[in-house]
């Protein structure tokens, strides 16, 4: 059975923590790696060896920090196959889905490195004769990347990629429950001979590791993709130093679905976004809002689409959607919302329990739900599962109203033919994602943002790697 060490400073070496946790195959919960429980201790010689290399790194031209980022995205390509089945094996991500994060992944690397060319200042315009003011971009220092379970490798590349790039030195600290593509990952990299301390790999709990890396003055900007509560524990170790942060968190987005709507098209799009992962996606459908005039059609349609979902084991020939979830306490969380939102008066025309078809695993059917209403726990909790609520409305403000009302703002969508609907809903709904007459997925050339608490800051496109940098004014007054 693998066991991971922790990679710091160019080396693989044991963790100075003997306790481990245990990865499991969330299909047949046989244990796949062991990963160490980590400790501060493992955290400060990373933080020390990243700082060591930061000025190093960042007097390097950018072109030669790209090249680096290149040879990252060549060793994923030549390894797509054993990453994607290592990826399937430790989340139950269905082996279709989890080679396109491979790929995806790769592609990333190689687009961030097309950013050595194009990291830019300005010359602003002083008020005084003979002088000019120059705005230089530079690198924070060292940056910390810890990640989620649910899309650990290509999360990790948002993180590494922007953070080397802009001439960062950086630390990863992977999901305890799904590390062992990304610590495969690093012994692949070990290879292309990366300047030792430019890239750490530091595996522990978050409580431990991530706090100890949230909170040292060492940091200098801290990225974290996970939940609300993840979130405000890094913000509160972060605090004690001003350390920047930049927060992906949790998602409760609507689909709005007009009456006007292709609803063929809705239908698809948001089955898609719904049951993608299992439902474990931070931007999926998570609940609907359907004109009353297409309410019974709507309903009659997205039944019958919901029915046809096949769930199995993640890498059957069969094709399957869905697979298991990604842990017994995730099944469980999701389990205990929809019974929750029975006794509370939610009607389940799909699914609704446990699949009783599996011997072992945590297999969940994908789930429709009516009869909720807005103030329901369904509604307003994440649920993080392949359960979908539907209510109805009456008018597009009344959709949008009721979309808005939640504490989340990650991503959006609305479904309708008439072009001043969705441009009005764009402006007006609250999230950092309005997707149109489409399923809820985005581009890396976009940027990945949250309104409220679904987050500071944001991934991809040229703002992601902004955020990696901090501004200089100089003043050079001339003769």
């Amino acid at each position: 059975m693998k066991q991971y060490n922790q990679f710091i400073n160019g080396e693989f070496i044991k963790s100075t923590s003997t306790e481990l946790i245990e990865i499991l195959n969330p299909c047949t919960e046989e244990v796949l790696s062991l990963m160490p429980i980590g400790s501060v201790t493992d955290a400060q010689l990373a933080l020390e060896a990243a700082q060591a290399a930061q000025h190093g790194w960042k007097s390097l031209p950018a072109i030669q920090r790209a090249n680096y980022l290149t040879k990252m995205a060549s060793v994923i390509r030549d390894n797509r196959i054993f990453l994607a089945e290592t990826l399937a094996a430790e989340q139950a991500k269905v082996i279709g889905l989890a080679q396109i994060e491979i790929d995806v992944t790769a592609d990333y690397f190689d687009y961030y490195a097309g950013f050595a060319r194009r990291i830019e200042g300005e010359i602003i315009q002083s008020d005084r004769a003979k002088e000019h003011i120059f705005l230089h971009k530079a690198p924070i220092g060292v940056a910390v990347g810890i990640l989620p379970w649910n899309f650990p490798f290509f999360v990790m590349a948002r993180k590494v990629a922007a953070s080397l790039i802009t001439g960062n030195t950086c630390i990863i600290n992977p999901s305890s429950i799904a590390p062992n593509t990304v610590m495969e990952f690093a012994q692949l990299i070990e290879k292309i001979n990366i300047p030792a301390g430019v890239l750490n790999y530091v595996c522990g709990k978050g409580s431990i590791v991530g706090n100890a890396l949230s909170s040292s003055p060492i940091t200098g900007i801290i990225s974290l993709t996970g939940s609300v509560g993840a979130g405000q524990m890094v913000m509160e170790a972060a605090s004690k130093n001003i350390t920047k942060v930049s927060l992906e968190l949790g998602g409760k987005a609507p689909a709005i679905v007009c009456a006007d709507a292709n609803l063929e098209l809705a239908v698809n799009a948001i089955v898609s976004s719904r049951i993608i992962f299992s439902g474990q996606v931070c931007n999926c459908a998570e609940r609907v809002y359907v004109e009353e005039s297409i309410h019974d059609k709507f309903l009659e349609m997205i039944t019958a689409k919901m029915k046809t979902i096949k769930v199995e084991d993640a890498f059957s020939d069969n094709n399957p959607e869905m697979s298991a979830l990604v842990s017994k306490a995730q099944l469980d969380k999701v389990s205990e919302m929809v019974e929750f939102a029975k006794k509370e008066g939610a009607e389940v025309l799909v699914g609704g329990s446990r699949s009783s078809q599996f011997s072992k695993g945590y297999f969940y059917q994908p789930t429709l739900l009516t009869n909720v209403r807005q103030n329901m726990q369904i509604i307003q909790e994440e649920v993080f599962g392949p359960v979908l609520p539907v209510m109805k409305f009456s008018t597009l403000d009344e959709a949008i109203a009721l979309a808005n009302d939640c504490e989340f703002g990650l991503t959006s969508s609305i479904f309708s033919e008439n072009f001043n609907k969705v441009m009005h809903a764009a402006e007006e709904l609250q999230f950092g994602e309005t997707y149109i007459n489409r399923e809820h997925f985005e581009a890396i050339q976009g940027f990945h943002a949250g309104w409220k608490k679904s987050g500071l800051g944001g991934a991809d496109g040229k703002h992601g790697m902004e955020e990696y940098l901090q501004t200089k004014v100089v003043y050079a007054q001339y003769r």
